[in-house]
């Protein structure tokens, strides 16, 4: 068994399973990857992946357990390096994030302008994606760090911190019927309801707020973005609930923002990391600048 053989199997993975673009991956032909494959399988004395002819279909059990530990090997590997940079205090480096684009439009601008003031050498990489993806990248090793609100859940391999609580808010044009008088969810359930996508900013706190009091949810529009659902308000397609650190009041004067604190339970953006991963300075800083740095309600709770 030799390193070359392990970074065969995380490619095939990374791959689904294609023999041709692991081995193109490796730079090596793929009747090497294939015999080294082979090789393997018989040093071990079970075979790691199903087949159908030569084609790799999936991963045998036998073969899951292996992948446990390649992946501990890669993270491994990955830390001895910049554990290697860290103690040189190397400043030139990356920082990959990855999030969703409310949080990298309303939460990170302050910390990564922050970060850049101190480590200016850092290039920083942020990828934006659905919250059930987002943690993918941080097995496939893509990502350093992970900020969301949705799909954050506890995990044995991970680090979860809460970074900041936000809640809801209604926004219309300024001579909507709800512009005036107090606010209820009998009275949102009149109106056609824009908000975000299944999965994304609370989403799941909309909807259980609704169905706990026994009001239909009528959503005509769900976006990813504030500012889709905030454009689509402006055309009178409905009523907007967006998180509350998206309603700019210079940008959005022409729209009215209706606290929703009382009537939708606050949320929690998180951020996480893998267990295994050495925190570099940077990284450590950048987290305690997101911790420290949160961003403060527009509206009371």
């Amino acid at each position: 068994m030799n390193l070359n053989q392990l970074e065969l199997l995380r490619a095939l993975r990374e791959t689904n399973f294609n023999q041709s673009k692991a081995a193109e991956k490796l730079h090596v032909v793929q009747s090497a990857a294939s015999r080294q494959l082979q090789l393997l399988e018989e040093e071990l004395g079970s075979p790691i992946y199903e087949r159908q002819g030569k084609k790799l279909l999936r991963l045998t059990p036998f073969g899951e357990r292996i992948m446990e530990q390649v992946e501990r090997i890669t993270q491994a590997k990955k830390n001895i390096q910049v554990m290697a940079d860290d103690f040189r205090d190397n400043r030139n480096g990356a920082l990959h994030i990855a999030t969703t684009h409310t949080q990298a439009k309303y939460l990170l601008p302050g910390p990564v302008q922050r970060f850049r003031g101190k480590y200016p050498g850092i290039t920083i990489y942020m990828v934006q994606s659905a919250p059930e993806q987002l943690i993918e990248q941080l097995f496939q090793h893509k990502a350093d760090i992970v900020i969301c609100t949705e799909k954050l859940v506890e995990d044995e391999k991970l680090v979860v911190q809460p970074c900041y609580d936000w809640q809801h808010i209604a926004v219309v044009p300024r001579h909507h019927p709800l512009a005036q008088g107090d606010i209820t969810l009998g009275r949102l359930a009149a109106f056609p309801i824009l908000t975000y996508t299944h999965g994304f900013t609370g989403r799941s706190n909309i909807e259980k707020a609704f169905k706990t009091a026994g009001k239909p949810l009528d959503i005509t529009l769900a976006a990813a973005d504030s500012d889709v659902i905030k454009t689509y308000v402006r055309l009178g397609l409905g009523v907007g609930i967006i998180a509350d650190i998206s309603y700019q009041p210079e940008e959005d004067s022409d729209l009215v923002a209706l606290n929703l604190a009382h009537l939708i339970p606050r949320s929690v953006t998180k951020l996480a990391y893998l267990k295994q991963l050495y925190l570099p300075a940077y990284l450590r800083y950048f987290i305690s600048e997101l911790l420290e740095g949160r961003p403060a309600g527009r509206f009371p709770g």
